[in-house]
């Protein structure tokens, strides 16, 4: 038993489940129920420690005994932000009971997660869930297998790799070849909840970006949006296993506001996680990898230029919040606030975010056919994709 006595086990008589989850814009998403109330939907995310509700409206569907407001920070460009701190709580995973289990409830919406993945998302769940399980995540068929480590059934081919968990959160060596051959080994916090592939966080001053890059949103944390810069490095070496020509972030250090109670060099996501098959073992101090179904897809960014969310009723409505000048959707007018109707003559509303995020990382120079409704009106527009990275 974890001796801060907050965690899972599995039902009495179990000694494997295997729980289906979505994968959502590169967001593992299950469902879970509070205190006998939901379902809800919750991202898995190993780069957090405490779960956060970040549904605001929750403080008074799951009846909660007790709160207290805690402020909590993190990466981004506002301030510190306040949460109740929860009593404990009552949360169901199918096979699964938990134990000493406490949230943060974020008194705003900051991260507005479920304009972005298209459904509703009710908050995160990270260290609680791992710290004493074993947790297999197969990218190929969306399900994860949860037992206790010492039940662990281990791949024959799989590659096992030493981590550290410190502060709640698992961290791994990588050595990181950037573009102008330099190496560096790297202490990266592995981070499910992240859908890039990598971040490095201290490098500018140091290195300067690449000489290819584009600026860009990277995200929002818990203190707003996290302002940067995308390009590419020519090796990620993780364990024997080297990826090349890989997606990188780096974040603005003259914006972005990190706090982090261990010191490192940034972040592996789920753009190269998923890329494998993962066991998760915190007792051991180990992850595994095995390659998966997308071992050999190469790491693509979007080439519209555009970022977008869903809103409304059914979140069926597609909203563009930016523009990345000298894109290709840029080269066509499209503007902030502009509402997408239709691709290729088939209704967004018949499409999830992914399947649209899919489309405009195709293919260079494919010619896409929108619907925009754009200054009142709705207007039919040729979009040709531009890689730009």
């Amino acid at each position: 038993m974890p001796s801060n006595a907050q965690y899972f086990t599995l039902d009495s008589n179990r000694r494997h489940i295997t729980l289906p989850f979505r994968l959502v814009r590169n967001m593992i998403v299950i469902p879970l129920k509070i205190n006998n109330k939901g379902p809800f939907n919750f991202i898995l995310d190993t780069g957090v420690g405490l779960m956060i509700i970040t549904e605001p409206s929750l403080v008074d569907s799951i009846n909660l005994a007790s709160k207290r407001i805690i402020k909590i920070s993190g990466m981004g460009n506002g301030e510190d932000n306040e949460a109740y701190l929860t009593s404990l709580l009552k949360i169901d995973i199918d096979g699964l009971q938990s134990h000493g289990v406490y949230a943060a409830l974020l008194r705003k919406d900051y991260f507005n997660l479920s304009n972005y993945a298209g459904i509703p998302i009710h908050g995160l769940l990270g260290y609680d869930f791992f710290n004493n399980l074993a947790v297999k995540i197969n990218f190929g068929d969306s399900t994860l297998n949860v037992c206790l480590p010492k039940n662990l059934h281990i791949w024959h081919k799989g590659n096992k790799i030493p981590i550290t968990v410190e502060d709640r959160k698992p961290y791994v060596q990588a050595g990181i070849i950037f573009a102008n051959n330099k190496k560096i080994n790297c202490k990266l916090v592995i981070d499910i909840g992240a859908g890039h592939p990598v971040s490095i966080e201290n490098m500018i001053k140091e290195n300067g970006l690449p000489q290819k890059f584009i600026s860009a949103n990277l995200g929002v944390g818990l203190n707003g949006p996290i302002d940067g810069f995308i390009s590419r490095i020519n090796e990620v070496d993780l364990g024997k296993y080297k990826l090349k020509n890989v997606l990188a972030s780096f974040p603005d250090e003259n914006n972005a506001k990190l706090i982090s109670a261990v010191p490192r060099d940034g972040n592996l996501g789920i753009g190269i996680l998923k890329q494998f098959d993962v066991i998760f073992d915190y007792a051991d101090n180990v992850i595994y990898l095995k390659p998966g179904l997308h071992f050999k897809e190469s790491f693509e960014h979007d080439m519209s230029g555009l970022e977008y969310y869903a809103t409304g009723d059914g979140y069926h409505h597609i909203i563009i919040s930016r523009v990345e000048p000298g894109s290709a959707g840029d080269e066509i007018g499209l503007e902030k606030g502009d509402e997408i109707t239709a691709i290729n003559l088939e209704p967004v509303a018949r499409m999830s975010l992914g399947d649209i995020d899919s489309i405009f990382k195709s293919k260079e120079d494919r010619s896409i056919l929108l619907e925009v409704f754009h200054d009142k009106k709705y207007d039919r527009v040729i979009l040709t994709l531009k890689r730009r990275i």
